[in-house]
């Protein structure tokens, strides 16, 4: 009988815990909150850049070359007071090389020529003042004045002539190029001598897309990034457009000027330009990268009283980091920055400080 009592309250237990197995899930209250980081949604300027790589070059540069035969005589450069060298800077109308040849000096007979205007001003002083008392014709006097502007036209000639034999740089800038002859040498005309350039400004050639032609135009403004030196970003503008495009590549180019006043670039350098296409002020813009893309929707987490909503944004304008929003956020409202990545719609987070 016992035997028996004690099976019947198994089999009563066991019936109990089947019966508690049948039942509905009973709610287990369990919070499990994510740890993220948050930003406040607020306003700023973007652009929106189309990418292009080139190299820069000095925006004047000027090579010199002999004009006539002559013996070489490089000058001393007033500053260092040493012969002129690479890298040396110069003033505009220094003179940095001279030619000497006095066989070629003497042909110019510029003594003899000062001596004829001289006397071809006297001439015409002495025919115009005949003239005037009546004692001159008029054929007199204006073959006096034909004299003396023939004369100084000669004189003009002169001092061109002369001038082959010294080299000037034209303008303030930075001996880029010095071949070096030992003075004295005989060089022949035609030979480069000199090439002077001024990078304070810097200009780039750029080859871009054919569907950007309507997007850029004059003045608009270029980050110029060189590949040796990243963090070091030159503001450049757009200074010339070509309306044609090219049918093979299916570019069109534009020539970029950069200010280089600092000197950061060196001609040459290869660059990364950002040209700016488009622009807007004011608007909200968000961090690019917390964006998560599902079922063809752009969505963002907003936290409100711990809770993390998920958020359907419209977008406009983008660069590499950032992006504008047109719908779906509100100024100052909280947006998962950090931790984004587990989260789900009505997830419970924690803000991290």
């Amino acid at each position: 009988m016992k035997h028996i009592r004690t099976i019947f309250l198994v089999s009563l237990s066991a019936g109990i815990l089947l019966a508690s197995c049948n039942q509905p899930d009973t709610e287990v209250t369990t919070t499990i909150e994510v740890p993220v980081g948050v930003i406040e949604v607020s306003t700023a300027s973007i652009e929106e850049f189309v990418s292009t790589t080139g190299s820069v070059y000095p925006l004047k540069e000027v090579i010199l070359s002999s004009e006539i035969t002559g013996n070489y005589v490089l000058q001393t450069n007033p500053a260092t007071r040493n012969p002129y060298a690479l890298g040396d800077r110069v003033k505009a109308n220094a003179t940095i090389v001279k030619l000497e040849d006095e066989e070629y000096y003497n042909d110019l007979r510029i003594r003899s020529k000062e001596v004829d205007l001289e006397i071809s001003k006297l001439e015409f002083d002495k025919q115009r003042s005949l003239y005037d008392k009546g004692g001159a014709t008029l054929r007199e006097l204006k073959n006096a004045e034909i004299n003396l502007i023939n004369t100084e036209y000669d004189i003009e000639s002169n001092q061109l002539a002369l001038a082959k034999m010294t080299l000037k740089a034209p303008f303030s800038g930075v001996i880029a190029d010095l071949p070096y002859f030992t003075n004295g040498t005989r060089v022949n005309s035609n030979t480069m001598m000199i090439k002077v350039i001024d990078y304070g400004k810097l200009y780039m050639e750029a080859n871009l897309p054919e569907k950007y032609f309507k997007s850029i135009a004059r003045g608009y403004k270029v980050y110029i990034t060189s590949y040796t030196s990243t963090s070091d970003t030159l503001m450049g503008l757009i200074t010339q457009i070509s309306p044609s495009i090219d049918p093979e590549a299916r570019t069109f180019k534009c020539f970029v000027e950069v200010d280089n006043s600092n000197t950061i670039l060196l001609p040459g350098m290869f660059v990364k330009a950002d040209l700016v296409v488009n622009s807007s002020d004011n608007t909200l813009v968000i961090p690019k990268d917390i964006i998560v893309s599902r079922n063809r929707n752009q969505i963002v987490y907003v936290v409100d009283k711990g809770v993390a909503r998920e958020r359907v944004i419209t977008t406009g304008l983008e660069n590499e980091n950032s992006i504008e929003v047109k719908m779906g956020l509100l100024k100052g409202e909280s947006v998962v920055s950090s931790g984004f990545e587990t989260l789900r719609d009505q997830s419970r987070v924690r803000i991290l400080r």
